[in-house]
């Protein structure tokens, strides 16, 4: 028969382990704190010691950044990110640099750049009104073409149907396509896993760590590009406006099920050689997308999905090209000659 004594024993191994698990999760969580408070001054103090680039223009539910570059009174041409594109802007560097003969407007949605990290729900509804809204406010010429990187193919679908008359065209960069396939749920839960490291300060410690694990690839960024990259990642990683947009995929390409681009409005398709060898029906899902499309044209370029980064130069031609056929014909009926 146990003894008291022995019961006792037993137990206070047990209460060494409760007590050491207890001090090991209070220094975990005063570390914690301590790590967000001080992740949360430095963006403080960044966000105050560096200039801003672009504009803020107020839209339903807050403030876009606008950044323009180009050519005043060239062919407006707006440019719409990928999903969680840290800065658009800077990410379409390269590529703003060979459209230089454009009125090259880039629009960073919420969530993005330097427009507000919160908003209302991120549908496809809302993208496009808030994207008209910001661009009805510019004084820009119409029609401008929409250009829009991955998802953006969302948005530039909604919108063309939405403001037909004030697209003159699409490009298309490695562009989404709502397919049956995307309408199914994540299995991602509701917790902004992404935000809560952000916070905490991880994203800051690894990008101190590791500057170049965030960069993006090609050699077309100026330093002081990837810099600016590199610090706007601390700030707006795993934000809420841009979880909620990743949480939507599924409805949003569900909301956009059999819709296709005006038939009169031209298309041109850029898709990164990547992309079509590792996702099944890539290239077939955009050549069926576009078949009811007039004047349309789909092409691979060698690179990863963000083809922005390394095919600038060979995407701007491509433009240009695509764009001047595509014109209506400014040829002047001869007039009648006068005897």
């Amino acid at each position: 028969m146990s003894s008291l004594t022995d019961h006792t024993k037993r137990r206070r191994p047990f209460r060494r382990t409760r007590k050491i698990l207890g001090v090991v999760a209070a220094t975990a969580l005063g570390t914690t704190l301590a790590s967000t408070g001080a992740n949360a001054f430095l963006e403080q103090q960044e966000r105050w010691s560096t200039a801003q680039y672009g504009e803020l223009v107020e839209v339903a539910g807050g403030s876009l950044n606008v950044v323009r570059a180009g050519t005043e009174g060239g062919q407006p041409l707006v440019l719409l990110s990928g999903l969680g594109t840290i800065a658009p802007a800077l990410d379409f560097a390269p590529l703003i640099r060979e459209l230089v003969a454009y009125d090259v407007i880039v629009v960073e949605r919420f969530g993005y750049g330097y427009s507000d990290m919160s908003a209302r729900d991120r549908t496809v509804e809302n993208t496009s009104t808030e994207l008209h809204e910001a661009l009805s406010s510019l004084d820009i010429g119409k029609p401008y073409v929409l250009a829009g990187h991955s998802i953006a193919g969302f948005y530039t679908l909604d919108y063309a149907n939405r403001y037909p008359g004030e697209v003159a065209a699409v490009i298309g960069i490695d562009p989404t396509v709502p397919t049956t396939e995307l309408e199914k749920p994540s299995a991602a839960g509701g917790i902004n896993i992404a935000g809560i490291l952000s916070a905490i300060g991880l994203v800051r410690t690894v990008v101190s760590i590791a500057p170049g694990s965030v960069d993006p690839t090609g050699d077309d960024f100026t330093k002081t590009e990837l810099e600016r990259m590199r610090q706007m990642t601390i700030w707006n990683f795993g934000n809420a406006a841009v979880a909620d947009e990743s949480a939507r995929v599924a409805s949003n390409a569900a909301a956009l099920r059999g819709m296709t681009y005006p038939q009169n409005i031209p298309v041109l398709h850029f898709l990164a050689s990547d992309s079509v060898a590792a996702i099944p029906d890539w290239l077939e899902s955009h050549k069926n997308q576009l078949k009811g499309v007039n004047r349309h044209e789909v092409l691979e370029l060698q690179g990863l999905h963000n083809l922005q980064w390394t095919q600038s130069t060979a995407m701007a031609k491509k433009i240009t090209q695509f764009l001047q056929d595509s014109a209506p014909s400014q040829t002047k009926p001869t007039p009648p000659q006068v005897q």
